[in-house]
């Protein structure tokens, strides 16, 4: 695939989206959007890719969306349609595999929600986190509003879209925004030995894994309790639960196929 703004390769099992208009600071224009899309429904498809890593190197992550990129008549559609404009959010977050944001630099407005769609997300001590819309007058409608409380809580995330400042990643990390800070060194490493933790996993666990958290986030506690039973007995149908139950029986380590 040859692409635009953006590097995507794929290795052992492990996608690597990297974000690349480093000189206009990762920001997102349509051309990235397009590109971010069929870089995850590739990432879906592909059966061998059992987790995805997405980064914008060690210098910026993503500052948002590129105010320069004005939508014309075509595509007025867009900003009134965030399901698509947006659609690569909504994509990461039903991706059925987990997926890792390995964050340095800026990560603001678009970015940060962009990260805010990723399960995990490892920050740089070199980052910089934060909500920018209120401070340009803007809404990105990207879905900050309703990641960021269900992320760190509702004052937190008032605290956060009100001042539309940036914090660090150690801040980030006490309130829960991200899973790990890590010197800037280091942080592709962590990504990857988090990548190759994961792979380990049974493929189909972990999907079910990520849509009961998913899902059940939205239900009621009895109606979520009930959606998660259901998906341990799609799990007791497969391959991969025999191979588990063979392995701890034979005292082996499990070979899991996702099937």
């Amino acid at each position: 695939m040859n692409f635009q703004t953006i590097l995507y390769a794929k290795d052992n099992g492990v996608a690597v989206i990297t974000l690349n208009r480093a000189d206009k600071l990762n920001t997102v224009n349509s051309v990235m959007r397009d590109e971010l899309i069929e870089a995850i429904r590739d990432c879906e498809r592909d059966d061998q890719v059992r987790v995805l890593i997405i980064t914008g190197g060690t210098e910026v992550f993503c500052a948002g969306a590129d105010v320069t990129d004005q939508p014309g008549p075509s595509t007025l559609w867009d900003k009134l349609s965030p399901k698509r404009t947006y659609s690569y959010y909504h994509l990461l977050e039903d991706l059925g595999k987990p997926v890792i944001a390995a964050i340095a630099g800026y990560c603001l407005g678009g970015g940060l929600e962009l990260a805010c769609a990723c399960d995990i997300r490892i920050a740089a001590d070199n980052a910089k986190l934060g909500d920018a819309h209120t401070k340009l007058g803007i809404m990105g409608g990207g879905g900050s509003s309703q990641r960021l409380p269900r992320l760190i809580g509702i004052p937190r995330a008032k605290e956060l879209i009100f001042s539309g400042l940036p914090i660090d990643a150690e801040q980030a990390e006490r309130i829960n925004l991200v899973n790990q800070a890590v010197p800037v060194a280091e942080l592709m490493d962590t990504a990857r030995e988090l990548a190759e933790l994961y792979k380990q996993r049974p493929p189909l666990v972990l999907k079910l894994f990520k849509a009961a958290i998913g899902e059940g986030m939205e239900m009621p506690f009895a109606q979520g309790f009930d959606f998660e039973a259901k998906c341990a007995a799609l799990i007791s149908l497969t391959e991969d639960y025999q191979e588990a139950i063979n392995a701890f029986k034979e005292k082996r380590k499990p070979c899991f196929q996702g099937k």
